[in-house]
């Protein structure tokens, strides 16, 4: 497992991840981030042509090297300034009250302690700032809600840690957030694995 968590599955997530449905959601959200941006869960960088003139700085977090990697040559084309960070969300290498935005897309499912992440971007985000998301999680309609439960233990290893059943809107409001901005919707496909919550929120 040590191996495909290395080598394949950041292979896989980029392939994954680079869906066309998914676009729309980028097109949408990513343009709203301006000034110090954080990115929570970079990835292979599949968001930077997005952002706009808007943004002073980027920083872009991942707890993958090898995604990192990936990431790097997205960066170099990209046209706002760039700073790759190896680390985790739970424990941001940022001064408090230091970003305007922090972007989260399709990453809080797999974040472990997700509490510490959502009050660690709390915590650099200057009193205006905001949170822009777009993630999956947990559906409110009960039969489809049992099937991410009895899912995702088997899911987990094979996706990074990924979590069908995490309630986004209440884990954000629960973490001090007010929600600004939020929609719901099913994309193409099983339904445990495509309801998605996107936003805006403020601390």
């Amino acid at each position: 497992m040590g191996l495909y968590r290395r080598l394949i599955l950041p292979r896989l997530l980029h392939l994954v991840m680079r869906s066309r449905e998914l676009t729309p959601y980028r097109v949408q959200l990513i343009p709203q981030a301006g000034g110090q941006v954080l990115e929570l869960g970079i990835g292979s960088g599949l968001n930077l042509p997005f952002y706009t003139a808007q943004v002073t700085r980027l920083y872009g977090l991942d707890p993958s090297l090898a995604l990192l990697r990936l990431a790097r040559r997205q960066a170099a084309r990209a046209s706002v300034p760039v700073l790759l960070l190896h680390g985790l969300a739970e424990a941001l290498p940022l001064a408090d009250a230091s970003l305007d935005t922090v972007v989260s897309t399709w990453t809080l499912c797999t974040i472990t302690g997700i509490e510490a992440a959502l009050a660690e971007a709390r915590r650099v985000l200057r009193p205006q700032g905001q949170l822009l998301f777009v993630e999956h999680g947990l559906a409110p309609q009960p039969r489809v809600a049992a099937w991410q439960r009895r899912l995702t233990p088997w899911w987990q290893p094979l996706a990074g840690g990924c979590h069908l059943d995490r309630p986004i809107a209440a884990l954000l409001e629960a973490a001090g957030w007010r929600l600004a901005e939020l929609h719901t919707t099913y994309l193409r496909g099983p339904r445990p694995w495509t309801y998605t919550y996107w936003g805006r929120a403020v601390p």
